[in-house]
């Protein structure tokens, strides 16, 4: 079970951020369906972006020959240079969480384009490669797809536009 939640630290970091949103509602009422939002938002924004990027950084950093072989890959000087970018993706959402929508929009796009790149990267490595790594082909890829579009919708609902 450790290793499955450690492996799959993606999906594990985005639960976590739902968890700590239903917690912090349980605990405290949200007075309306935006406000709600904005509770999963922030916990999206803390959780499965800075959190979730900040365990990408020290993997790629500081256990690289592991991040690799997770992947399907060698080892490579590349590898720390994803681990800095995502140490920059953790540090703007962990300034984001609880600030104007604006940043939280700017914290959600940044890892997006990185996400769907990396999901582009992956099917180019199935296809070609035949990379079926956990890292690669697993919970990965479609956290990589679908975790950009939980945040831009979580985004777009608790800011809701005034009618025209």
């Amino acid at each position: 079970m450790i290793k499955f939640v450690l492996s799959n630290f993606t999906l594990t970091f985005l639960v976590l951020g739902v968890v700590a949103a239903a917690v912090s509602l349980w605990v405290q009422p949200a007075d309306s369906r935006p406000a709600v939002v904005r509770r999963f938002l922030a916990g999206y924004l803390f959780f499965a972006i800075g959190i979730c990027f900040a365990y990408n950084f020290a993997m790629h950093v500081f256990f690289p020959d592991m991040a690799a072989e997770f992947i399907g890959w060698k080892n490579s000087p590349f590898q720390a240079e994803v681990g800095y970018a995502s140490l920059g993706f953790a540090a703007v959402a962990f300034q984001a969480f609880r600030g104007a929508r604006e940043t939280q929009l700017a914290a959600i796009l940044g890892p997006a384009i990185f996400q769907w790149g990396a999901a582009v990267g992956h099917v180019l490595q199935i296809v070609h490669e035949h990379n079926y790594a956990p890292g690669n082909a697993g919970i990965m890829l479609w956290t990589d797809i679908l975790m950009p579009v939980v945040g831009f919708a979580l985004w777009y609902f608790a800011y809701p536009r005034a009618k025209t």
